[in-house]
This record gives structure tokens, C-alpha cells and sequence, in this order.
């Protein structure tokens, strides 16, 4: 490989800082005689630079601002019609339970003109699943909204290959369709757990996509278009963190930076599903539990707040679980740690998350995916399922006992890698089964991180680097004298 390749990263947001920048991707990249152009939030890329730089990476701004621009002012009702197509009308060849809720969130949440149009969108979307013909019609559409937003990046830098961690999932769409237009190859990640079966159709033309496991795999080509020999298995690079054990504070140090009891079991509780559902009442039945002593043995609970309880409507319900904290006793709180502009759980906070699973004694979310990283650290857990009375004023949500479904949280249940919880008596015999026998379900636990990261011996970093440097080789980028192969 020459020296004078190009690459351009998209870490757009905290998650994709993470993936990127806290693996072995980079470095790979680099020892494979590649420059690396990293392009992230502008008002973190400071920072970032500076905590992430080094020999080789260079740092520029995504713009995001003039993304936003562009959709709210270029016909920005007909853009937000495409995406909802996108999602809502992606291929019906696998378990699309997560897609059917989107559609029923957008149609409750929907103002009234979008309200009118759209039993026909829906329908539009339900016909989409069945026909290739109209997928390809969408894909083509949306090729109409290419900006110049990145022209002089694009010309400064000139690329080979541009990697996002999403395929134009979000607002990466802009920059995969300029490179795209350009005839530069495109890659993108699926950096999120349930990314393969959420979020429907590419948003723009990429070429190739790497994911976490067969499983995904069968997801992006069910569900998303995806050609399997364009799709490539590598595991999930951050988590070599996990079992290389970086990031771990010792239980002393960590239990002294909450002030955690030595002599007490520790429950900890990360909110998830929060956008769906209020998390409330899972934490107070684990409060009533620990506070009353109802279990086998003393217990604390250390609950984390999600990063969106820190805006909009969802700060009151990280208020009465602060309040819970200061009213109980052995309650205690996780705030989320910011990192610039790119919000909260930006991987700023590994040794906090890391530690809070390794020390505790039993770790309880929804469905999070922290289920999957729990399991490196042979961590006991329960999915916490209680069904909430109501939702959020004015907002659609999802009762928890109905989510089983789902595709990482049905392969969670059936993995029998931990024990789902649906009411507080039964989440009181799922707490005292692993505090008397806490190593139950740790070769099922084994079986799952199998089933989900594929390589959990250290090496996911270093695969998926080899395979984007393999991608700068224009023998496997364009098969057959292709120009620009699509999936």
C-alpha cells in the first residue's frame, strides 16, 4: 500500500468517538501506511484533537450546522418523508418489531399535516418490505440531496476511502453521498447493538459495511439490501478493551468514589429504553427492595442515568430518582460525563461503566447493551421489565412487558445469558437467585458474547482495521472493473 492513501472517519457523535478512537482501528490504519483524516462535532474537534491526536491523524469539522441548514431550508418536508421511507419500509427479511414501533411512535407523535399523509406513507412503507423495485426507487431519490457541503475537504484531502460509523443512518448520509458522487469507495460500521435491525435501508450508496457478527450480518441483508459479500464480520472493537481489562478501577477504589459499603452487596442499574419508556418504576421496586431488606443478603443499589435524562422531558424522572437517593437509604447515582458538544457517555467515562459492572455483584438494565458487556466482565444480570402506569405526557411509549420481541432483546432471553424480570416480586427471586448462586449463567453468558461479538479474545480492533486498510487495494474495491459496485 502507498503511503499517500487517504481516509476519512466520520465520528459524528459520542458512540462513533468511542468505536473509532478508543480502538485499534486507527493504529492498524496507520501501520498499514494510511493517513487518517478524522471528521467530527466542530465544537469538540478541539478537544477531541487533543485528547485523541497523534502522529498521522489529522482532525477537521463535520459542519454540522450547514447539514442542518440544508434540511431544514431544501425542501425539508420531502427529505423527512425519504427517511421515514428509509426506516419504515426497509426489506421484510427479518425481525422488524423495532421498525413496526418506530411507525406507530411517528404516527402518534405526528403534527397535523404530517398526520394527513400519512396512512398513505405508511402503506407506502408496508408495500416497500415486498417489492426490491421500490426500495432501489428510494435509494435513488435520495441520491437528489448531494450538498457541496465537504467540496474543499474533498479537494484538500483528497480521499480513497470514506468511513462512517453508521451507513447514512444519520446525518453521515451527506458526506456518503458527496464521496459517493465522487467515485470515492465508501464504508461504514455498525458501531450500536441494534443498529442491523432498527434503522432500515442505507441512506445513501455505500459500498461496503462491517458489523459485529453473523447475526448482524443476517440482518443488513434481510432487512437492508445488503449484498453478503459486501458485508464483513469483524466483532466489536472497543470491547477488546474488556478483555484486555483496561479501564478497571479496583473495587476499593471504585467503592470509595461513591461511597459504596464494602460490607453490602452492590445492585447497579443502568437506565435504558428511556426514549421509550419511563424507567421510574424499575428503579423505585429496586429501592423498595434494597431499603426494606427484602433480600437475602444487605444490599446497595448504584443507579446510572441515561444521557437523556439530562434534556427535555426525561429530567424530571432523573430528578425523583436523585430524590429516591437522597430520601433512601443505600441509594446512589451515576451522573453522565459530557465530552464537548457531543453529549453525554462519550467513552469519557470507560473506567466509571467498566468498574460499575465488574464490582457489582448483580448487574440490572432493560435490554441495554450493556447486557453484552456485562457478560465480559461474567457479571450476573437481570433485565428489569416492570411495566410503567403511564408514559410521558404527550408522548408515545412502549410498555416494557411488550418488547420482548425485539431482536437483541429476544436473542437476550433465549440466550438464557441472564433472567427477564416483569414485576417486583419476580424481580425479587431473580435478585436472591444470583446473590446465593452468582455464577449460574456464566457459560450461557459465554455463548451469547459468542453469538453477538464473534471475537472475544482481543483481535476486533485489529480485523476491522486490516479489513478497511484491505479496502484501499482497488482490486477488492471495485470487483470486475466495476467503477463505483453498490449493494
Amino acid at each position: 500500500m502507498l503511503p499517500s492513501k487517504r481516509v476519512f472517519i466520520c465520528a459524528d457523535h459520542g458512540l462513533a468517538v468511542f468505536y473509532f478512537l478508543q480502538s485499534d482501528i486507527i493504529p492498524t490504519l496507520l501501520e498499514a501506511g494510511a493517513e487518517v483524516i478524522v471528521l467530527t462535532e466542530d465544537a469538540s474537534k478541539e478537544l477531541i484533537a487533543e485528547k485523541y491526536g497523534r502522529p498521522g491523524v489529522a482532525f477537521e469539522g463535520l459542519r454540522l450546522e450547514k447539514v442542518n441548514q440544508y434540511t431544514r431550508r431544501v425542501s425539508p418536508t420531502l427529505q423527512w418523508w425519504l427517511d421515514f421511507l428509509r426506516r419504515a419500509g426497509a426489506a421484510g427479511g427479518t425481525n422488524l418489531a423495532v421498525v413496526d414501533s418506530y411507525i406507530q411512535q411517528v404516527k402518534s407523535e405526528a403534527h397535523a399535516r404530517r398526520r394527513q399523509l400519512f396512512p398513505l406513507m405508511e402503506s407506502v412503507a408496508r408495500l416497500m418490505r415486498s417489492s426490491r423495485l421500490m426500495r432501489r426507487m428510494l435509494r435513488f431519490a435520495q441520491r437528489r440531496f448531494t450538498p457541496s457541503i465537504y467540496t474543499d475537504l474533498f479537494e484538500k484531502y483528497q480521499p480513497d476511502l470514506v468511513i462512517a460509523g453508521s451507513p447514512g443512518f444519520r446525518q453521515d448520509r451527506y458526506l456518503l453521498r458527496e464521496a459517493a458522487k465522487r467515485k470515492i469507495t465508501t464504508a461504514a460500521a455498525i458501531i450500536s447493538w441494534d443498529s442491523s435491525s432498527s434503522y432500515g435501508l442505507p441512506g445513501a450508496d455505500v459500498d461496503w459495511i462491517t458489523c459485529w457478527s453473523d447475526v448482524q450480518k443476517q440482518e443488513l441483508v434481510g432487512g437492508g439490501d445488503w449484498r453478503p459479500e459486501r458485508v464483513h464480520v469483524a466483532g466489536m472493537p472497543p470491547y477488546d478493551g474488556y478483555v484486555r481489562g483496561e479501564w478497571l478501577l479496583s473495587r476499593e477504589e471504585y467503592f470509595r468514589l461513591h461511597n459504596l459499603d464494602p460490607q453490602r452487596k452492590l445492585l447497579a442499574y443502568a437506565s435504558s429504553f428511556v426514549s421509550w419508556s419511563p424507567n421510574i418504576q424499575n428503579v423505585e421496586a429496586l429501592a423498595r427492595l434494597v431499603s426494606q431488606e427484602r433480600l437475602v443478603e444487605p444490599t446497595q443499589l448504584l443507579v446510572r442515568l441515561h444521557p437523556i435524562h439530562m434534556s427535555g422531558h426525561y429530567v424530571q424522572e432523573a430528578e425523583r430518582i436523585r430524590q429516591l437517593a437522597r430520601e433512601l437509604p443505600n441509594i446512589h447515582v451515576v451522573e453522565p460525563v459530557p465530552l464537548g458538544a457531543l453529549g453525554h457517555y462519550s467513552g469519557e467515562d470507560m473506567a466509571e461503566k467498566t468498574s460499575m459492572m465488574a464490582h457489582a455483584d448483580i448487574f440490572l438494565t432493560v435490554y441495554s447493551t450493556m447486557c453484552v458487556e456485562a457478560s465480559f466482565q461474567q457479571r450476573p444480570i437481570v433485565s428489569v421489565c416492570i411495566d410503567s402506569q403511564e408514559g410521558y405526557p404527550g408522548k408515545y411509549w412502549v410498555p416494557m412487558s411488550q418488547i420482548g420481541v425485539w431482536p437483541t432483546h429476544s436473542r437476550f432471553r433465549t440466550s438464557g445469558a441472564g433472567i427477564v424480570a416483569l414485576d417486583e416480586e419476580s424481580l425479587r427471586q431473580a435478585l436472591n437467585v444470583y446473590l446465593v448462586e452468582p455464577q449460574r449463567d456464566q457459560e450461557a453468558q459465554r455463548r451469547f458474547l459468542l453469538q453477538e461479538c464473534t471475537y472475544i479474545d482481543g483481535t476486533a480492533g485489529r480485523r476491522t482495521g486490516e479489513f478497511f486498510a484491505s479496502l484501499l487495494n482497488s482490486n477488492r474495491t471495485h470487483p470486475n472493473g466495476a467503477s463505483h459496485a453498490r449493494h
